[in-house]
């Protein structure tokens, strides 16, 4: 079986990450599932936002913990993939909601309400202002969609350990991903991550470890790998047999996985 194509942070290759406008781009590309970081601003809202400050994605000084939405709402998360975009005069109008803060529960309403069946990989980020508040607002918005318990299509992700165990107490059926910064991190974990947990390298380590990758598939785990961008690491991805691959370019793995 091919591996499902996941669309890490939206098309974030063509479009500015986390916005509105790579979401819909990616699924108009046919991406399978959706993945997005999650943060909790100051006023405890869930917002996909990778970066604890905004000085990259929105060319301000701010924390996101200590920001309000509506501030949050205030600011351009998209200029800065392309800061020229005001001077072309050619350039088809866009919709200001598609620049904007995005918040999970607009992301979760999407794929409810789109047409076919997609599924969605949440990334708790850690060390963070609110700790554990975080896991718990994420289950919490599962729960109000249905979507916390067997057959959901999400899945939640995170490098740390300790929240996906607090994921696993408050949702048990829940798919979690244990995400792998590094090669030499594995023999720890394998023996305190819980047993249908599935795994999350990522691509440089695979390539770079090639026993990281035996290790992986003996396993028998599931192994979602990150951020998968060419052929050749699409290859090697295809060879392990990995379950899924997180990809800026959503529509080029389609293509090469499909021949479109």
């Amino acid at each position: 079986m091919r591996p499902q194509v996941v669309a890490h942070r939206g098309a974030s290759h063509e479009k500015a990450e986390h916005t509105l406008a790579a979401y819909i781009a990616a699924l108009d590309a046919g991406a399978e599932a959706l993945e997005c970081d999650v943060r909790l601003t100051s006023d405890g809202h869930l917002v996909c936002v990778h970066d604890r400050n905004l000085r990259r994605t929105a060319e301000t000084r701010g924390l996101v913990s200590t920001m309000s939405l509506a501030e949050l709402d205030e600011l351009d998360f998209a200029r800065w993939k392309n800061p020229w975009a005001d001077l072309d005069d050619e350039a088809p109008e866009e919709d200001v909601s598609h620049r904007k803060v995005l918040t999970l529960r607009r992301l979760l309403e999407m794929v409810r309400d789109y047409p076919q069946r997609v599924e969605i990989a949440i990334e708790t980020k850690h060390p963070v202002r609110y700790g554990g508040l975080v896991e718990r607002r994420v289950v919490q918005m599962l729960e109000e969609f249905g979507w916390a318990g067997a057959g959901s299509p999400a899945r939640v992700m995170s490098f740390s350990w300790s929240a996906l165990q607090r994921v696993e107490r408050m949702a048990p059926e829940l798919e979690l991903v244990m995400l792998i910064e590094k090669a030499h991190h594995w023999p720890m974990l394998r023996r305190v991550i819980g047993d249908g947990w599935s795994v999350g390298p990522g691509i440089t380590e695979l390539r770079d470890h090639p026993g990281l990758a035996k290790r992986l598939v003996a396993s028998g785990r599931d192994i979602h790998v990150w951020t998968v961008n060419t052929k050749a690491e699409l290859a090697l991805c295809e060879e392990l047999g990995v379950r899924a691959v997180i990809s800026d370019r959503p529509a080029y793995m389609l293509d090469l996985l499909d021949g479109r």
